[in-house]
């Protein structure tokens, strides 16, 4: 499902806010410049005072106190201009953040779910908010960092080396010993930093188990068997951080030691007093390299960091831009319309990435207008994978798939969207009031009508027991209602849909014995005048449906009725036979615990 993109990386990421990042550079390097301008002027006129004789700049004579004006007007732009360079840089991280956000939001509506449902919520989660608020950071901070440690050096360098080129040296001795250790710090940083996020990745994983599962540790233990994973990850954290801290720690600290200001200050008045002492070297030449020697590893500092980040930011921008070249799922460039509501599968075939076998092997049935088709087989037999080819989860991989004899791929996603409804045995609820969660699947209905269609859900009664009726939160992912109560509203949005065509996948699966009664009316409501494709494990609610279709291994290998396939006694006669025993295993179950409580 991925495409290779001809440009990946960093900067091409960063392209949207190329202008700002532009304009933020040349504000910060103008502010440098400035900057040391005013330095050598102020070196210029602490000689000047020093020897008594008066300031020409430019050959006009300066008196100390226009040169004080003068070098605060400078000290002013400076700092004005640096802090200008700053707001040009968040702004343009800010509009960076709402560009790849929306990017990203558009383009996930658009690649095909499953490649959302292999992913996982987690994976994409990192992308969408760590990663760009990573490459936020990145512009709004580290981008004037950069233009200054480029611009300050070179420029300070080439005037040091037009004062006097030996205290040029004496500074470079220094920056370059400093530089050497901070590489030697950094000649296993990749290996220590990737080990390092790959435990922070464990932790997070762990943490998030830890507290869904919390009820269960509650119950059973105090989380020290159970969790064995998170403790495990913990360690493997310390046990990384610490073996990069042990391998960096002494000589990054030597190296920042050294690239501070002090040494190549001292560097430098040492060399300067020597040259002094022999008269080869003029008072205020040392003035000024004095100043400027200092502003020069004062600049060089951040390189250190920034060369870190610029990698961290690299890897995040790679991480945005795989996600943006995943390929879209292909719309129609007609309007087809179904001509009726029927469902056809042409010996489809179909195979996930990465696996070596299909799923899917010739799949050939059609569910005719308003008929009931139920599809039943083994765990894993590739019952669910048929009901998301529907929705194009994921496209055929050979074969077609026809509704209202029309190929779905010659449909536009919104038309197939409002022929199809799906109700899946994974239910989702937004953090937001249960009418909300109905309306979502009708922005245009009334109070009435999502009311009505709660009624068929049979869950207008619990809402309106509820303390505020229907504007009651559902709570994030439905966490204030029971998986019956969830199920059923979810019902109520597909009734609300009313679309011809019904999937349910394991509608029941989850379901309570109070629940499911109630569950089983609903669908009876919804499934009224539908075409329906169901998924039961549960064989005594599919006994009188139209067909009966028999999946194994990816193949069909039965049709029929409930009782000729009963006749055959094939797969579906080993399923119905294994359901029977459950079934009685459970009353029998009953039977004992009411005598018992007797």
């Amino acid at each position: 499902m991925r495409k290779q993109s001809k440009k990946k990386g960093l900067w091409t990421i960063l392209k949207p806010v190329s202008f700002e990042i532009c304009l933020a550079m040349f504000l910060s390097a103008f502010a440098a410049i400035t900057l040391i301008a005013s330095l050598t002027l102020l070196s210029f006129t602490l000689s000047n005072v020093l020897s008594a004789t008066p300031l020409e700049l430019f050959g006009i004579k300066m008196d100390l106190v226009n040169t004080i004006i003068l070098l605060a007007i400078m000290i002013v732009i400076a700092f004005t201009t640096r802090l200008s360079g700053f707001v040009v840089s968040h702004l343009g991280a800010l509009r960076l953040e709402q560009i790849l956000r929306t990017q990203l939001s558009a383009h996930l509506a658009e690649v095909p779910l499953g490649y959302i449902i292999t992913t996982g919520s987690g994976a994409l989660k990192k992308v969408m908010q760590s990663d760009v608020r990573g490459l936020h950071v990145f512009v709004a901070d580290s981008i004037p960092m950069i233009a200054k440690s480029a611009v300050a050096p070179a420029i300070t360098l080439i005037i040091l080396l037009w004062v006097d080129y030996r205290l040029v040296l004496a500074s470079i001795v220094v920056l370059v010993i400093g530089f050497l250790i901070i590489a030697r710090t950094m000649k296993d940083s990749v290996h220590f930093r990737e080990r390092y996020e790959q435990s922070q990745g464990e932790i997070n994983k762990a943490v998030i188990e830890f507290a869904q599962a919390m009820p269960v540790v509650r119950t059973f233990d105090d989380g020290s068997h159970s969790f064995k994973r998170y403790n495990n990850s913990l360690f493997s954290y310390k046990k990384n951080l610490s073996a990069w801290m042990a391998q960096t720690s002494f000589f990054s600290k030597l190296g920042i030691i050294i690239l501070s200001p002090l040494p190549t200050l001292l560097a430098v008045l040492i060399t300067g007093i020597c040259l002094l002492n022999n008269g080869s070297l003029e008072l205020s030449s040392l003035i000024l390299a004095l100043f400027l020697s200092t502003g020069m590893a004062d600049a060089m500092m951040p390189v250190m960091w920034i060369t870190n980040f610029i990698k961290k930011s690299q890897a995040s921008a790679i991480r945005i831009q795989e996600v943006l070249d995943v390929k879209a799922l292909p719309q129609a460039k007609g309007n087809a319309l179904p001509k009726d509501n029927s469902v056809l599968f042409k010996e489809v075939s179909f195979r996930y990435d990465g696996s070596s076998k299909n799923a899917l092997n010739n799949i050939s049935f059609q569910v005719p207008q308003g008929s009931v088709a139920a599809l039943v087989g083994p765990s894993g037999s590739g019952k669910s994978t048929i009901a998301k080819l529907i929705p194009r989860f994921w496209d055929v991989s050979g074969g077609s798939i026809e509704i209202g004899r029309v190929n779905i791929k010659a449909m536009h996603s919104d038309v197939l969207m409002d022929t199809v409804s799906f109700v899946f045995q994974d239910t989702f609820l937004f953090h937001d009031s249960i009418l909300n969660n109905i309306k979502m699947a009708n922005p245009e209905a009334s109070r009435e009508e999502i009311i009505d269609a709660a009624r068929a859900a049979q869950i207008h009664d619990f809402i309106e027991s509820l303390p505020n009726g229907y504007d009651t939160k559902a709570g994030d992912r439905g966490a204030n209602l029971s998986g019956g109560q969830k199920q059923r509203i979810t019902i109520a949005r597909a009734i609300l849909r009313d679309n011809p065509i019904i999937v349910l996948d394991e509608a029941t699966a989850f379901a309570d014995p109070e629940n499911e009664e109630e569950i089983i009316k609903a669908l009876a409501n919804l499934m009224e005048h539908k075409t329906v494709l169901v998924i039961a494990h549960r064989l005594s609610t599919i006994k009188d449906v139209d067909q009966i279709i028999v999946i194994d291994k990816g193949n069909i290998v039965e049709k029929g009725k409930h009782d000729e396939l009963l006749k055959n006694k094939q797969v579906y006669f080993t399923l119905w036979q294994n359901y029977e025993k459950a079934e009685k295993w459970n009353l029998e179950a009953k039977i004992d615990i009411k005598k018992e409580l007797a």
